[in-house]
């Protein structure tokens, strides 16, 4: 039987082959300090665990940041994210919303309001938040619709698993949503499609606009039942108006 720094050793080796190095580091630190002796079994236990387990969370946030495609720097982005947060929400609603129940809830957000009035900077901080525990994606709306029609003709397993993908985000970001007129029957079917499956699955949507919902079926061909139903996905839960100016 292994006793000693013969086991401890092994044991390093081990932990290192399981892909815990935090835990191996700290395990060969903790043995040679002068309190190791004096460490109860759960505080060592936790003393081992805890390392390990920052680690993998910082990296699982991290990789959430990045895949999100919201731009920047992941850590200096979720540093100031709280405050951007607080920065930008109306009262009343902020701790609904900073605390990031409404994405538990199924709920959507529709952010409206001029061209540089903050709604990318305001999705984008609730994304940045809302990736410490969930998988987000951040898209410009007309991007993606033609991304997505492309794919659906070229290679529809493809589409399919990209819409599937779409569909179980934890949090969509739609920006620019309804930017310019939508002409193709095609983009407006799919738009639906993500719409109408993640409503489904109660997954939580935010779409930024700078045109009041009124004016959206002039923007989707003058299809009037098109719109109503997207609107109606859109805009049931929360509301945003940035400037006063823009109406619902």
């Amino acid at each position: 039987m292994l006793t000693g720094n013969n086991l401890l050793n092994t044991l390093v080796d081990e932990l290192n082959d399981l892909g815990l190095p935090n835990m191996a580091a700290t395990l060969d630190a903790l043995y040679h300090s002068e309190r190791f002796l004096n460490l109860d079994h759960l505080t060592l236990i936790g003393e081992l665990i805890g390392p390990e387990y920052r680690d993998k969370v910082s990296k699982r946030i991290n990789n959430r940041l990045r895949s999100a495609h919201l731009g920047g720097c992941p850590q200096e982005m979720s540093k100031c994210a709280d405050s951007k947060i607080r920065e930008y929400l109306p009262t009343g609603i902020t701790q609904a919303l900073s605390s990031m129940d409404f994405i538990r809830d199924g709920l959507n957000i529709c952010v409206l309001g001029p061209s540089d009035s903050g709604k990318s900077y305001l999705a984008k901080a609730i994304g940045i938040s809302a990736c410490q525990n969930y998988r987000v994606g951040y898209y410009h709306c007309e991007n993606i619709l033609e991304q997505m029609v492309s794919l659906k003709i070229s290679d529809y397993p493809k589409y399919q698993r990209k819409i599937k993908q779409l569909t179980n985000l934890g949090l969509l970001i739609l920006d620019n949503f309804l930017l310019h007129t939508i002409t193709d029957e095609r983009e407006i079917k799919v738009l639906f499609e993500i719409l109408e499956k993640r409503c489904e699955l109660s997954r939580s949507t935010i779409v930024c606009s700078q045109r009041e919902p009124k004016s959206w079926p002039s923007m989707i061909l003058n299809d009037e039942v098109s719109s109503n139903a997207i609107m109606k996905r859109v805009t049931k839960h929360y509301t945003i108006v940035i400037n006063p100016k823009v109406t619902v």
